[in-house]
């Protein structure tokens, strides 16, 4: 039995899919993929230490031309499930 949870992170793939009030993040140690979350996250301290680790990583030079975000994606979902809008 699958419990359902609401998805606040969605799979992207293009700049049309981003609303306003959010931004894309590429996520994954090997194969980056794609999700618009909420530029609420921006504050939360999860999240801001995530980008510490992107700005240790990549500096200001990301290979995707956006964000990218160095963890696991299953690491980014569960992390991002639990931080409020």
């Amino acid at each position: 039995m699958a419990i359902r949870m609401p998805r606040i992170i969605k799979k992207s793939s293009t700049a049309k899919d981003v609303p306003k009030g959010h931004f894309a993040v590429y996520v994954g140690e090997e194969q980056k993929k794609r999700f618009v979350i909420p530029i609420s996250f921006l504050r939360q301290p999860l999240f801001q230490d995530l980008l510490s680790q992107a700005e240790e990583e990549f500096g200001f030079e990301h290979p995707m031309g956006g964000l990218t975000i160095p963890c696991r994606e299953d690491v980014f979902v569960d992390l991002t499930s639990r931080l409020k809008n």
